[in-house]
């Protein structure tokens, strides 16, 4: 990975700081773009873009612009940012799947829309997104999410199609991911079936490789021992 520059949207959480190390273990360069402040979960060694709402289609290409204008390049986006909710259709609060959209899809659609004309510059462009394994096939409680998340397959396979040949597309699509939010919010739970997040970036990283040339349009299950 050395001389590779990564973009990691999300990048103050769990997921998005065990893509990091393992980036910048692997002699990475490494951006971190999140809506908390600055610096908040960042890594040593990382270039840290606090407060940046990806909602918006202007803030994700400014974020993207002051990257690589401090980096030089970008060869791999890494979008991690989302969120997640459990409600029933019958007494959820309708708000929350407009809300769900634009924390997963939306994010992902600007920050590739973003990143794009710097990863065609790349001779190894990539992007890999988060999807989710619970949006293959929604349990009760996952409708909003696993919307969200479709949405986040079905432009992976559309802008894998559209990159055909210049940069590859993929995604991973993870079970539960072992975290101390999940841990606390499902206390009865066989934890050691879960991934865990290093096994996740570890999915990422080979999919941002060099050696993934042949790999696009692909939605990667990452499930674990569920």
């Amino acid at each position: 990975m050395t001389g590779r520059v990564f973009a990691i949207t999300g990048g103050f959480g769990v997921l998005g700081q065990a893509v990091s190390r393992a980036a910048l273990a692997s002699g990475a360069t490494v951006a971190l773009i999140d809506a908390a402040p600055a610096r908040q979960g960042a890594p040593d060694g990382a270039l840290a873009l606090g407060g940046v709402d990806l909602t918006s289609a202007e803030a994700a290409t400014e974020a993207f612009r002051e990257i690589v204008d401090r980096l030089g390049r970008l060869d791999v986006l890494v979008n991690v940012a989302g969120g997640f909710v459990w409600q029933t259709l019958a007494d959820g609060d309708p708000a929350q799947w407009e809300r769900l959209y634009r924390l997963n899809t939306l994010t992902c659609a600007n920050a590739s829309r973003a990143a794009l004309p710097h990863l065609l510059k790349s001779k190894a462009g990539r992007i890999v997104s988060v999807g989710a394994n619970g949006a293959v096939k929604a349990a009760a409680g996952m409708g909003a999410y696993a919307a969200s998340k479709a949405g986040v397959h079905r432009l992976t396979e559309s802008l894998a199609e559209e990159t055909k040949g210049r940069i590859t597309v993929n995604a991973v699509l993870p079970s539960i991911i072992d975290t101390p939010t999940n841990r606390a919010e499902m206390p009865d739970a066989d934890f050691g079936a879960w991934v865990t997040a290093d096994e996740v970036a570890q999915a990422i990283l080979w999919l941002g490789s060099e050696q993934a040339s042949g790999v696009t349009g692909a939605l990667l299950p990452v499930l674990g021992r569920v």
